[in-house]
């Protein structure tokens, strides 16, 4: 496993385990223990995700049975929109953190830059200067965004994950990240659905050419540009492929051709310039 480092000095893992859109309970819980005993160490979820507990609970499973500690892992989840303001955020972070069942979260992020996101990093400020949180982050925050917000608040992101693959490559939104030392952090990095690797000439004949899938060359070809990865299965098979990542490296003119599939803002899944997705997340409630 490769590690990089955040701006808190902490070590992440390159390589992740996503649990979006695995809502039951028993498969969550199995699906995370499953990773754990394959090697993931770095775990990410979500309030809007329903299924904070079920991750715990199988992080729980691993821990008294021995196969890992809690400090070997990092926790990551998110704040979602209904509770972005200064005291809706407080609240928010100790359910997440209830929820999850741990004393602490390794890394918290706003889930998109809509509502009142400055007063609920203020919020999350003030968990990460007690403890609460280890580090703090951003998602869905592009260039121009976590421009103006970096040069604004009194922590800089830790993160920002954002959708990035070989079909939405965001240079810009690396750029910037780069610029004010944030790590960026992709979510569907295999395409999310929309784009596959098996349809690609380009990927399948580089993995043919290192005796790979072609979705682990789309996921090395992240690493490679010094992004981590949280791909998501509940198939322990597709587990363990996801994971296999660190005995080939790509060329640089292979992450260029790669690179070349590029369709730009193009069929993602987020339309953040869309006001019809800003009116829906705006109104997409958790909890009352």
């Amino acid at each position: 496993m490769d590690y990089l480092t955040l701006n808190t000095g902490a070590k992440i893992p390159q390589v992740g385990f996503g649990v979006f859109r695995i809502p039951e309970k028993d498969i969550c819980k199995e699906a995370v223990y499953n990773a754990i005993k394959v090697g993931y160490r770095l775990f990410d979820t979500a309030a809007v995700y329903t299924n904070e507990d079920a991750l715990g609970d199988g992080i729980r499973q691993a821990i008294e049975e021995g196969i890992v500690t809690r400090e070997e892992l990092f926790i990551t989840s998110k704040l979602w929109v209904q509770d972005m303001d200064y005291e809706a955020a407080k609240k928010g972070i100790e359910a997440s953190i209830k929820k999850l069942g741990f004393d602490y979260i390794d890394l918290y992020l706003l889930h998109q830059a809509a509502r009142d996101y400055f007063g609920a990093w203020r919020a999350m400020e003030e968990a990460y200067k007690e403890g609460k949180l280890k580090a703090i982050g951003v998602s869905n925050f592009y260039p121009w965004i976590l421009t103006n917000f970096c040069e604004t608040v009194e922590v800089i992101p830790a993160v920002n994950q954002i959708e990035m693959h070989p079909w939405f490559v965001q240079e810009d939104a690396l750029k910037e990240a780069n610029r004010y030392g944030v790590i960026v952090e992709a979510w569907a990095p295999l395409g999310g659905g929309r784009y596959s690797p098996d349809d690609s000439e380009i990927i399948t004949s580089i993995a043919k050419k290192y005796g790979k899938t072609p979705a682990q060359v789309v996921l090395r070809w992240n690493l490679q540009r010094g992004v981590i990865v949280i791909p998501k299965s509940t198939h322990l098979e597709r587990i363990q492929e996801n994971f296999d990542l660190f005995d080939f490296e790509l060329t640089e003119d292979e992450i260029k051709e790669i690179s070349t599939l590029d369709m730009g803002y193009g069929d993602t899944r987020t339309k953040h310039f869309d006001p019809d997705f800003v009116r829906m997340i705006i109104n997409n409630k958790i909890h009352d």
